[in-house]
């Protein structure tokens, strides 16, 4: 299926220049590493390279992978304790007298329980502040709601001064960190507990505020950021060789500031948007799309993400496939939004929001009944 284009484009497929890994879609071959192991080998190779970095870390070093840079440069390492407020604050005084702090946390305690403090002493004053939020997502699995942190990228794309990075696996997050302790002026910096694919490499392409082509492609765009956009790549070889729908699918690794450019062409040329994301879709990636699109060229979009609700604990890829993330309801929504594009009626509930839904109530059931034939009868089980 191809629609027609004013300016010709690249044959549909994946995008050489990108440089993605030789074995993309074999599991077998695919290396599984956690974003946050990027962070701390970023870390490390900044640190090298100036002295000024230094690193706070609110007692969860060896989770935000802080530890390799504590035991490199252990006289530039902070221990806060259970503190991010407090830490937010010296490492804003820090940046004053000529410092490049690192603060890292999980995600729904930095920016989550310090957000006031990175507000007024980090982005007010523009200070040389770099924040790293771990453990972000609905995939950090069975820590539940209270540390899924789904709404940070919204609430740290409206504050002022603020970069906002979402890498989408190791490597990037290695060359996110490593722009970042460059940057003059605050960063936020996301990334994930869980093992997903590497699937970029050391040539691909990465500068900060520019979003990269992964995949060729007329029909429609997949906008991703995060681990989740390899199931964006997934689900576009899918629609590709099931149905002949051939889908643009583009890092939007940098949040804010974003590239407008890449998403007004994506809008032009192809006339259709899904966005990925592991996050609320209210504000985060799917929002700025959104705005951006609104003001430009309006086309029909899709949402991919996390729908008004917190998550729970859970088997990680479980969770993701019960708030329908993953690839098979990636495609469904790119079908949807095709529809919509050739202006075809489509259900007033997206397909891919109902099968989602019913996915989750699945598991739940099967959660609770498992629950209750260990339960004794006495106390309202089966056993």
């Amino acid at each position: 299926m191809h629609t027609s284009n004013r300016v010709k484009q690249p044959k549909p497929g994946l995008n050489r220049e990108a440089y993605l890994v030789r074995d993309l879609f074999d599991d077998k071959k695919l290396k599984q590493i956690p974003t946050r192991n990027g962070y701390g080998d970023g870390l490390v190779e900044a640190g090298k390279d100036d002295k000024n970095i230094v690193v706070l870390c609110a007692d969860l070093t060896e989770s935000t992978r802080s530890l390799a840079f504590k035991e490199a440069y252990p006289d530039r390492f902070v221990q806060m304790g259970v503190s991010e407020q407090s830490m937010a604050s010296i490492a804003a005084g820090m940046a004053m007298a000529g410092k490049v702090p690192f603060i890292s946390s999980y995600a729904c305690f930095s920016p989550g329980r310090n957000w006031e403090q990175i507000r007024t002493t980090v982005a007010l004053n523009n200070t040389n502040v770099n924040i790293a939020g771990a453990h972000a997502g609905v995939s950090v699995g069975p820590d539940g709601a209270t540390h899924q942190m789904v709404e940070d990228i919204a609430i740290m794309r409206v504050m002022p001064n603020m970069r906002v990075f979402v890498p989408c696996d190791a490597i990037e997050t290695r060359k996110m960190t490593l722009a970042a302790a460059k940057l003059t002026g605050p960063c936020y910096l996301r990334f994930a507990r869980e093992k997903s694919p590497v699937f970029t490499t050391q040539k691909t392409p990465f500068k900060v505020g520019r979003a990269e082509i992964y995949r060729h492609g007329n029909d429609l765009t997949i906008i991703g950021a995060g681990p989740l956009l390899y199931e964006a790549l997934v689900a576009a070889e899918m629609l590709s060789k099931d149905h002949g729908i051939e889908c643009r699918v583009v890092n939007m690794h940098t949040i804010k500031p974003v590239d407008i450019r890449a998403i007004v062409s994506a809008a032009k040329q192809t006339g259709a948007i899904v966005t990925v994301e592991e996050a609320q879709v209210a504000g985060g990636l799917a929002g700025v799309v959104a705005e951006t699109i609104t003001l430009t060229v309006p086309v029909p979009i899709e949402r991919i993400g996390v729908p008004d609700r917190f998550g729970e604990s859970g088997n990680p890829r479980e969770i993701q496939e019960g708030f329908g993330l993953t690839a098979p309801f990636i495609a469904l929504a790119a079908d949807r939004v095709l529809q919509r594009k050739l202006g075809k009626p489509v259900p007033a509930i997206p397909v891919h929001i109902a099968a989602a839904q019913e996915r989750l109530s699945k598991m739940q059931k099967q959660i609770l009944d498992e629950a209750l034939s260990r339960t004794p009868r006495m106390w309202g089980g089966k056993k």
